[in-house]
């Protein structure tokens, strides 16, 4: 079981490492079965337990910034997790904003360690980092609402060029034209 979880988990990084070298959205099927999803968040939060019962060796800023990546890692793995079982872009698109949120709370978590002005910048540079993540997660989400419409108004193009043909057409030959574009088109 846990074989199968790791190799989903393996196809789920490299497609959105993939996605995200590419700057573009990949959005993978849902193959995980529900005894594979309970098990992994079952594995998750074995790990979590773990690895913040190893953060109270440390002290100080040190032992706060592993709790931060801890709680990080938690997110982001039950984030591609959920992906990898629903695999909606909505959970995809999720993955992202969760990575950027985690990554800023971890960041301004280490900028703890310095003081003044050195601190505020360390601050809002990790604010603008993450900042810039949600600014493309959100302008591909737009890019692909946008692309997702031009697909439509092709289809309805294509549908009324092929409708104008078919009424060259009469009977049987006519309907079967007329079903045949409306398939195409997706229009049932």
């Amino acid at each position: 079981m846990n074989t199968r979880l790791n190799r989903l988990n393996r196809t789920a990084a490299a497609a959105l490492l993939l996605s995200s070298l590419l700057g573009t959205q990949v959005v993978v099927a849902a193959t995980m079965s529900r005894p594979d999803y309970v098990s992994g968040k079952q594995n998750i939060s074995t790990t979590y337990k773990s690895e913040m019962a190893a953060c109270k060796a440390m002290s100080g800023n040190a032992r706060d910034i592993c709790h931060e990546e801890v709680k990080a890692k938690e997110k982001v793995a039950l984030a591609e997790l959920e992906f990898g079982y629903t695999g909606t872009r909505k959970d995809q698109d999720r993955i992202v904003a969760v990575k950027a949120d985690t990554a800023y709370a971890v960041a301004k978590e280490r900028c703890d360690d310095q003081a003044g002005n050195a601190k505020s910048v360390c601050v809002k540079q990790a604010k603008a980092v993450q900042t810039k993540a949600l600014a493309d997660l959100k302008l591909g989400q737009k890019t692909g609402a946008a692309r997702a419409d031009a697909m439509e108004d092709k289809r309805e193009a294509d549908y009324k060029v092929a409708a104008q043909k078919c009424e060259t057409l009469a009977g049987d030959a006519k309907t079967s034209c007329m079903a045949t574009a409306k398939m195409q088109a997706g229009k049932t």
